[in-house]
């Protein structure tokens, strides 16, 4: 039979290890880190979910449009091909599930023209518990599987978190459970210890999808990704992590992955975590899931997947070959690789 797929898109979802001089215990991602299949080269830094959004969502790259662009507020106006129409071609329930309002980014108008047959939202999901003010990953995790229990045909739900959100607040939790420890100011280390709060209880939520997955007869498919590095303002500075608040818009590799890989995991109740996929643009997330549900097309796994082979990175600065070499301004040089 046909896999069921569940995409989350994890807001602001990222590893905290990462930054220096810092000590975080226990490890507030077990789960992420035993499961992770590589990385995600996000477009953005600490916002703007929606063009990550539509890069996982259509195979289509931020890189070709003009900087500054919101594709979801100002080019989708008419249907468009994504892996929603992809899905449902294929006898699926294809989902978006967001609890937040349906307005914003302008998600409604969007998921309609990209083919969902639904968009649950804060309109019309029951109420979530709330983590600060926003909707916790455990309640929406818990209607996921609600949801999906209901289905006999198979379904692709894609599902955008929110508690991750900024900002971070110190009070945001009664209770942190991760300790922060390392030379930082004490209003950055409360920031970091509610963020690092928040990753931890993500982990325990796609522990539980997980967990309910490995029950199911059925092959299910889980994928999730952060869509961005979180806005943790002065943290960065001070930790050393980088010297300004936000990313840099160009940079050599290394400090370009820093500022834009948040963890990618794909994984299978059947067959557990794919491993080795690398650090890749969320265009080619289609490739990786329709690959990995054993699904063949002619765009999304044709197309993007020769030219996955050869760019798996292809950012609007810097363009990285798959033997890891990058060329940055790439889109201003005199000639452009003929496969881009």
């Amino acid at each position: 039979g046909k896999p069921d797929v569940i995409v989350l898109m994890s807001e602001s979802f990222w590893d905290p290890t990462r930054l220096p001089n810092v000590k975080l215990s226990p490890d507030p991602m077990p789960t992420i880190r035993e499961m992770q299949s590589g990385n995600v080269f996000s477009p953005e830094f600490g916002g703007m979910t929606a063009n990550v959004e539509f890069e996982a969502l259509t195979g289509f790259s931020n890189a070709f449009l003009p900087y500054g662009s919101i594709p979801y507020q100002q080019y989708i106006r008419n249907p468009i091909p994504s892996l929603a129409t992809f899905f449902r071609g294929e006898g699926y329930v294809a989902r978006a599930v967001h609890p937040f309002q349906k307005w914003f980014w302008n998600r409604s108008a969007v998921y309609k023209a990209f083919g969902f047959d639904q968009f649950k939202s804060e309109e019309n999901m029951p109420v979530m518990q709330k983590r600060g003010i926003f909707a916790s990953d455990e309640s929406l995790t818990k209607e996921i599987i609600r949801q999906a229990d209901q289905l006999r045909d198979p379904f692709f739900f894609f599902t955008v978190t929110l508690q991750g959100h900024g900002p971070y607040e110190a009070n945001r939790y009664a209770k942190n459970t991760i300790k922060v420890e390392g030379n930082l100011p004490a209003a950055d280390k409360q920031v970091l210890e509610t963020y690092a709060q928040g990753i931890k209880e993500a982990d325990d939520s796609l522990k539980m999808l997980m967990d309910w997955a490995n029950e199911r007869d059925r092959e299910t498919i889980i994928v999730l990704f952060g869509d961005h590095l979180p806005p943790l303002n002065t943290v960065y500075p001070n930790s050393g992590f980088m010297n300004d608040v936000t990313a840099s818009r160009k940079g050599s590799l290394e400090q370009m992955k820093a500022q834009h890989e948040t963890p990618l995991v794909v994984w299978s109740n059947k067959t557990g975590p794919v491993k080795d996929i690398g650090s890749i643009s969320p265009a080619f997330l289609s490739y990786q899931i329709l690959k990995q549900g054993g699904f063949e097309h002619p765009y999304y796994t044709g197309f993007l997947g020769n030219i996955f082979e050869k760019y798996p990175i292809i950012d609007r600065y810097m363009l990285v070959d798959a033997a890891g070499k990058e060329t940055a301004g790439w889109g201003r040089k005199k000639t452009i690789p003929p496969l881009i």
